[in-house]
C-alpha cells in the first residue's frame, strides 16, 4: 500500500479548523455566552468530521486506484476505509 499524500487542500481545512478553536478560545476568554460557545464547538465537531471523511475518501480513491492498476480486488481498501470512519465517530 502507498504513502497518503496529505494535499495542501486537506492541510488547509485542518487550518481553518485551527482558526476555529482559537476563536473558540477567545470566546471562552472574553466570557461569551456558553450558548454561543457551545454552537461553536458543534462547528468545529462537524468541520472535523468532514475533514476525516475528506481525507478517507482520497485515501480510498488511492487505495482503489492502485489496486486496480495491480490487478487486485479492491474489496480490503474498502473496508479498511469503512472502518477508518466508523472508529472515527
Amino acid at each position: 500500500m502507498q504513502e497518503m499524500e496529505y494535499t495542501t487542500e486537506m492541510k488547509n481545512r485542518l487550518k481553518r479548523l485551527e482558526g476555529q478553536v482559537r476563536g473558540v478560545i477567545r470566546m471562552m476568554e472574553e466570557e461569551n455566552h456558553c450558548k454561543d460557545v457551545v454552537t461553536q464547538l458543534s462547528a468545529v465537531r462537524s468541520a472535523v468530521d468532514r475533514a476525516i471523511g475528506f481525507i478517507v475518501a482520497k485515501n480510498l480513491e488511492s487505495c482503489i486506484t492502485e489496486a486496480t492498476q495491480e490487478g487486485k480486488d479492491a474489496d480490503e481498501a474498502i473496508k479498511e476505509a469503512v472502518n477508518m470512519i466508523v472508529k472515527s465517530r
